[in-house]
């Protein structure tokens, strides 16, 4: 009774920690009675190829040692896969806090180095070209993970924590994408440096600013008589974000982030703004579109620079409303456009955690599948219904554009590969429909760093190879660049 005692207040302090630093000395102390050390030194498991890695992980190491750059690259050439023996199942992070399979681990560690060593190899041994066409195979094969921030209101100061301790541990994906107040979070991202971001941080300006911008929304949601105009969104949105478009941002900080809107005409289809698609919009007018909530707040037209840097209307004849109602987690969209086929979510929207299912609840149970039939009977219905306005009573826009809304909420897949899920039992967000205080607002940006801190092992393993990969090719597409220059 007493060992169970004492465990069960090691959590509850583990829940309390204030810092990252803290949290992982608690929960190494819970790994030890519990056997979760001695269960990550073993390499055995049913979740994942154990023999595999471990000959594949043997034999990076001897070619590497032998500096066998021609056998070395051979075998990295065999396996450069984001889920190679099934070393990213969830399960396989579920047993310890500190982390998952020490052999598992050390894969990752010796892919990477090994990558790192083919990339300083000389050019004389194995030649620029072949190096180059191996890398950019390597990471197409491999792929990249992407950050994804739910739409979710004050909610989504939960985004700034999660932000924060990524960028502690240098973890921030290039690839991110916001909808609705998570947007504003992306963008904050995607035209900020880490040194900046940083800042932001230690400032706590981000956190207010962000906070300011969701209590506007949240006034006019609750308060519809508000006398809220858009200069008073462009103000605060201009606080946080430069006037840059799609474009510049990349260019700035070589981070590609994505900002989904939805259409205010129900005869349109959502967009993912980024560098790619609209990279002339600017990205002001598109936070300030994806956090128009329909029916309290007008839809926006956006905004682009042309060649000259003057703003001009982008689609002039279009308007559009908050992202979350159609793409609030654009997953299909951001593998399209740049090979992402891992993602890490960070979910607060309360009108989708009810169908959010998280890794701990693999194994299901009858409310587990009732909760999922029942899902499936009013996607169903909607849809059925959909169909039947749009051809029977065409010309009631207002309805059919709410049904398509709701359709649009209920058709979304809601989680990915790794997700921070604000747990709504502990923030008990409803006090939190009103303004947020500052202790209000530093109480989500905590929670939101906790719910990140058990993730921190997973996402370094998950990302890493990618990580080196986008490293070692933007030197090398650099020096293919100066090469080719010399040459004309």
């Amino acid at each position: 009774m007493k060992n169970y005692l004492s465990r069960r207040e090691l959590e509850k302090q583990l829940a309390d920690a204030e810092s990252y630093a803290e949290w992982y000395e608690i929960a190494d102390t819970l790994d030890e009675p519990s056997k979760a050390k001695a269960w990550r030194q073993k390499e055995e498991s049913r979740f994942y190829d154990y023999r595999s890695i471990r000959r594949r992980l043997e034999r990076l190491r001897r070619l590497r040692k032998k500096k066998d750059n021609r056998g070395l690259l051979f075998a990295l050439n065999e396996g450069i896969h984001g889920n190679m023996g099934g070393i990213g199942r969830p399960a396989l992070y579920m047993r310890a806090y500190t982390g998952t399979k020490i052999l598992i681990t050390d894969y990752v560690e010796e892919v990477s180095d090994a990558l790192v060593h083919l990339a300083n190899v000389n050019d004389t041994d194995i030649s620029f070209s072949d190096k180059l066409d191996f890398f950019r195979r390597a990471s197409h094969c491999f792929g990249r993970s992407a950050l994804m921030l739910s739409g979710g209101a004050t909610l989504a100061t939960f985004h700034v924590g999660v932000l924060k301790v990524l960028l502690e541990h240098n973890l921030i994906p290039a690839v991110i994408s916001g909808s609705s107040a998570g947007a504003l979070v992306a963008a904050v991202a995607g035209t900020h440096s880490d040194q900046e971001l940083a800042e932001l941080f230690q400032s706590s300006e981000l956190i207010v600013q962000a906070s300011r911008e969701a209590n506007l929304l949240e006034r006019l949601l609750m308060q519809p008589q508000s006398k809220i105009s858009t200069a008073d969104l462009k103000k605060n949105i201009a606080r946080l974000v430069p006037d840059l478009t799609f474009q510049q941002a990349f260019e700035l900080t070589g981070r590609k982030i994505n900002i989904s809107v939805a259409p205010a005409d129900v005869h349109q289809t959502s967009r993912l703004l980024n560098a790619v698609a609209s990279p002339n919009v600017c990205i002001r007018s598109a936070v300030m579109a994806s956090t128009a909530i329909p029916g309290v707040f007008p839809s926006v037209a956006l905004r682009a620079k042309d060649e000259d840097g003057r703003t001009k209307p982008y689609l002039s004849n279009r308007r559009w409303v908050d992202g979350s109602m159609s793409d609030d987690l654009p997953a299909k969209r951001l593998s399209r456009m740049y090979g992402v086929n891992h993602f890490i979510v960070s979910m607060v929207n309360p009108l989708a955690l009810p169908f959010a299912k998280r890794e701990k609840d693999e194994e299901k149970n009858l409310l587990t599948l009732a909760g999922q039939i029942g899902h499936y009977a009013v996607k169903e219905s909607l849809h059925a219904y959909r169909g039947f306005s749009r051809r029977y009573i065409p010309n009631w826009k207002r309805t059919n554009l709410g049904l398509n809304t709701l359709h649009s909420l209920i058709d979304q897949k809601y989680l990915g590969d790794i997700n921070i899920v604000l747990d709504l039992w502990h923030v008990q967000p409803l006090k939190f429909l009103s303004e947020l205080s500052q202790d209000e607002a530093n109480t989500l940006v905590l929670a939101g760093e906790r719910a990140t801190w058990p993730k921190i092992p997973m996402i370094e393993n998950c990302t890493r190879i990618s990580g080196v990969l986008d490293d070692i090719l933007e030197d090398y597409d650099a020096r293919e660049h100066t090469l080719l220059a010399g040459k004309h």
